[in-house]
């Protein structure tokens, strides 16, 4: 599904920076400020000033960057990745400002290298009084251009490079003409790619230490186990856009730490249960029964412990307010805490 733009007016707005435009090609280098998840930044060359714009994307909810304890990102299952770059649109009066901006702090900047300076007077040229004229500005209710903006977070990798094109012109009405411009769908991607999610420490009994043979007992409870949701939304007049992610947590898997274990079910996945748990609590009277979830260990870990890891696979499906809707890959998360198996000590009479 591809952006269409349907209004003729538009409006600067401000926004949550989490992704910044390539307006000017340039050679690589080694200046990069690490990603935060909510915010972040790419330079061309010529360096950091004037090179960059924020991305017009929102996003609200269950994401990463809110500050807070513990949690994570979800990791797609599969080969499956969110788009490490697409298209956004901007105003003509935008595309101005930032390109003129570009080029005074460019070409004012002491010591600025030759070719950048020569770089940015070669582009500016082609959108003020080359190929279009004066960016387009007595057209500006009849289109917009399109950008190429880069996940931060993901600037240097292969698929961030593949959104090439210079900044282009698209007439109110008309699809951009490339693969990953904005909408619903992508922003749904890239609300998947932000989306934190609660640290997966699972309740054992015993807790912190258990005895070799001995049946532990593992569960997560329905309250901390429930669906969490992250939405990507762009308000422009013009182009209002709005799509929902939402993670349901569908089964617990558990990796005991070592190969000396046995755990239950035998796979060491533990469905969901009907309430939205997973696994049963341990309690008095239990003690003859095999837990529904959970680990037994048949050596000691002797003055150390074992890495009991805890990964829950969540389902995802994605809403596009009243644009449609579907499935996206499952993710994962999961995280690890320490278990100590002792030796059950017998007395001899």
């Amino acid at each position: 599904m591809h952006a269409m733009i349907t209004r003729r007016s538009w409006a600067a707005a401000g926004a949550t920076a989490v992704a910044t435009l390539l307006l000017i090609p340039g050679p690589a280098h080694a200046d990069k400020s690490p990603g935060t998840g909510s915010q972040g930044s790419v330079s061309a060359g010529g360096g950091r000033q004037g090179q960059e714009i924020t991305s017009v994307i929102r996003y609200s909810g269950a994401i990463a960057g809110k500050g807070g304890k513990g949690g994570g990102a979800m990791k797609p299952v599969g080969d499956w990745t969110p788009p490490a770059c697409w298209y956004e649109p901007r105003t003509a009066e935008q595309f101005r400002d930032q390109v003129e901006r570009s080029y005074e702090e460019t070409v004012n900047m002491p010591g600025q290298h030759s070719y950048a300076k020569r770089a940015v007077g070669e582009f500016r040229d082609k959108y003020k009084d080359g190929e279009y004229k004066d960016y387009n500005l007595k057209e500006k209710d009849k289109g917009a251009w399109w950008v190429a903006v880069r996940d931060p977070d993901r600037e240097f990798e292969d698929a961030a490079q593949a959104c090439d094109k210079q900044p282009f012109w698209v007439e109110d009405g008309d699809r951009p003409p490339v693969d990953n411009a904005l909408s619903p769908e992508l922003l749904a991607q890239l609300a998947y790619a932000r989306m934190r999610l609660p640290d997966t420490e699972v309740s054992l009994a015993p807790e912190g230490t258990t005895k070799v043979n001995l049946p532990t007992w593992a569960w997560l409870d329905k309250a901390r186990f429930k669906p969490l949701s992250a939405t990507a939304s762009v308000d422009l007049p013009g182009l209002n856009l709005s799509a929902t992610t939402t993670a349901r947590p569908g089964s617990l898997r558990l990796d005991p730490g070592t190969k000396d274990a046995r755990t239950f079910p035998a796979s060491g996945a533990c469905a969901k249960n009907a309430d939205g748990s997973v696994g049963e609590p341990y309690a008095k009277g239990k003690g003859d029964r095999t837990p529904p979830c959970g680990v037994t260990y048949l050596r000691s870990s002797g003055e150390g412990t074992y890495d009991l890891r805890a990964t829950v696979t969540w389902n995802v499906s994605w809403d596009g307010a009243g644009t449609g809707g579907g499935a996206l890959p499952d993710g994962e998360f999961g995280g690890e805490q320490p278990v100590r198996v002792e030796e059950i000590q017998a007395v001899n009479r």
